[in-house]
């Protein structure tokens, strides 16, 4: 079993504490997602992993093995970087059997281990040629590749996608895909688009602040966040958030023109303000006299996004399929199923359940 296990791992940099006790498992061939904003932690916690950075205080194991003390070297992992490192002078065979040859290794062995890993990224054509020959996304398979050929327990990746373009990164995000599904390793992939976090993940890891908000599914996460942070980061478009008061009959919502919500959740006392969120994906939208009222259009095709403006300032954006678009500068109906909708605690945006 080479699955990962985090007991109260702690990360501190003198007096300033940046990981705070996380627990987590990954079971053996899981792909595994950390996602959160810029300084979550979720860079220094897959550095702690990897033994680049030390763990101060708790345990790290991989397998039935406890790594937290050993050296890189030592701790099966693989681990593939933003920027490709690849050496100039070398060949492309030559820079993913690097690794091998300065361990030892026989050559058949590593001629062997180089063309299986080739096959599998689909670099059999760019063996021979240097990096300066290859796109960005090429360079990127030998990195990966040279990961592969070392044999890890466990793959590690840092936001391996960073440096492509748009196009790139979709078809690098499926050649990942592609590869875990082939080899069946444990991965760990840190970043944070959250839409190649849903994408690619088995479970998905939210963290924030140095701490995780949430641990689940892609969908688990999606159709049940357990706090504000997690419902608008997870999703794409992010929810809506608008402010809402407990009224008789459920929440009245000031930003939908006063509309009063039903709902079957636990909502503190009359009159207390409580969150309302709504996916775009869940709103639909049908002209007529409203206080509300679409500003910008975004046509991406098959679908659209239209931006809103509301009677309390408060900004809302509605999906629609790219034919039925409403047109900027019409006034609209926002139409959603209340059983969709889902309510935060004011103080501590914590889901109301």
């Amino acid at each position: 079993m080479t699955g990962v296990t985090l007991r109260s791992a702690v990360k501190r940099y003198g007096d300033v504490q940046v990981i705070h006790g996380v627990d987590l498992d990954i079971a053996d061939g899981e792909f595994c997602v950390f996602v959160g904003p810029s300084g979550c932690g979720k860079s220094t916690l897959l550095r702690m992993i990897a033994g680049l950075e030390e763990t101060s205080d708790g345990r790290i194991s991989i397998g039935t093995r406890d790594v937290t003390n050993m050296d890189p070297a030592e701790r099966g992992v693989a681990m593939v970087f933003q920027t490709y490192a690849l050496y100039p002078h070398m060949t492309v065979e030559e820079n993913m059997g690097f690794g091998l040859r300065m361990t030892g290794h026989p050559k058949d062995e590593i001629a062997r281990k180089v063309a299986e890993a080739s096959r599998v990224l689909k670099l059999d054509d760019y063996l021979k040629r240097k990096p300066a020959a290859l796109s960005g996304g090429q360079r990127q398979r030998v990195a990966i590749g040279r990961a592969i050929v070392r044999g890890p327990e466990v793959f590690l990746f840092d936001e391996p996608l960073s440096n492509l373009d748009a196009e790139l990164r979709v078809d690098m995000r499926v050649e990942i895909a592609r590869l875990h599904n082939e080899i069946g390793a444990t991965m760990i992939y840190v970043t944070h688009d959250q839409v190649e976090a849903m994408t690619l993940a088995d479970k998905i890891v939210v963290l924030r602040a140095g701490r995780i908000e949430q641990v689940g599914a892609p969908m688990e996460l999606y159709r049940d966040p357990d706090n504000r942070f997690v419902a608008g980061f997870i999703g794409s478009p992010s929810m809506n958030f608008l402010k809402g008061r407990v009224a008789e009959g459920g929440v009245e919502v000031p930003g939908l023109g006063g509309e009063v919500i039903p709902t079957a959740v636990a909502l503190p006392q009359a009159g207390s303000e409580v969150i309302v969120g709504i996916r775009p994906q869940e709103v639909t939208l049908s002209a007529q006299p409203s206080p509300l009222k679409v500003d910008i259009t975004e046509q991406l095709g098959g679908v659209a996004y239209e931006y809103l403006s509301t009677p309390t300032g408060e900004p809302f954006v509605a999906e629609s399929k790219g034919d039925d678009a409403v047109s900027s500068g019409t006034e609209v109906k926002v139409g959603f199923d209340p059983a969709r909708v889902m309510f935060f605690d004011a103080g501590t945006e914590a889901r109301l359940r």
